[in-house]
């Protein structure tokens, strides 16, 4: 059956797909997550679930790039590095699992977790606990896996990076900064498996130029938030992730 995308002219919808990215690039930039919230049901109407997941892999690397650049002298290095250490063979086993079962199980028990980290951070907050080294290892193996496994964990890596202690630039610079390295070990294993045509290729650059003009936009916005609203914001996002979630598991294949 023939995807929305293979029935509207192509240039309309490639100009939907770029001015959608836009936003989610901007959104992405001020909260360290969100772009393929916006983007992945898109895609996945225009393109079908097996186009969607790589093309967005592009683009997020592009996108999560581009917040490197801009906040590149704030980033904690040595958080980047022990979180992806053991996230990147996790990252290809999840890869290779996408590749031979359907994630939409994995998907609910996200969403249920998205949900949940709402109260967790509060209380997270409100108790001032703190995530070790060893702790960001640890999340750094499982959100890595599940970064390959599934379309979207940015929520994942939200609050184990702002219960490390980071916030603003320095937590949108390193979380990106990880992002980066998963998604690229994401991607050279679809690679290997010949999932990455040169039209899916070509499409990912488009949509993650376009998420890649965010960071540049709002970086002014990211240094005058008021702490209260940033954490409102967040909340936010994982109401959205939750629910994008749920939704990912009743759609049809």
């Amino acid at each position: 059956m023939p995807h929305a995308g293979e029935k509207v002219l192509p240039v309309l919808a490639s100009l939907l797909v770029f001015v959608l990215a836009l936003t989610a690039g901007a959104l992405g930039s001020v909260v360290g997550t969100g772009s393929s919230l916006v983007l992945l049901p898109v895609l996945v109407v225009l393109y079908g679930p097996r186009a969607a997941v790589p093309m967005m892999a592009i683009a997020s690397v592009l996108g999560n790039a581009a917040r490197v650049i801009a906040w590149w002298r704030d980033i904690r290095w040595r958080a980047v590095a022990i979180y992806t250490a053991p996230g990147v063979p996790a990252a290809v086993l999840g890869a290779h699992t996408l590749l031979t079962i359907s994630p939409r199980i994995v998907d609910g028990f996200l969403g249920l977790f998205f949900l949940a980290m709402i109260p967790v951070r509060r209380v997270a907050a409100a108790r001032a606990w703190r995530v070790r080294s060893w702790h960001l290892a640890i999340a750094g193996a499982v959100v890595g896996f599940l970064t390959g496994l599934v379309l979207s964990t940015g929520p994942l890596s939200v609050p184990v990076f702002t219960c490390f202690g980071l916030s603003g630039g320095t937590f949108l610079g390193t979380e990106a900064a990880s992002a980066v390295v998963l998604y690229v070990a994401k991607l050279l294993t679809f690679g290997e498996f010949g999932v990455l045509s040169a039209r899916l290729v070509l499409q990912g650059l488009v949509i993650g130029a376009a998420l890649m003009v965010g960071p540049f936009i709002t970086r002014r916005l990211v240094r005058n938030l008021r702490p209260r609203l940033y954490v409102l914001v967040i909340d936010g996002v994982l109401i959205v992730a939750g629910a994008g979630m749920f939704a990912t598991t009743a759609s049809p294949s």
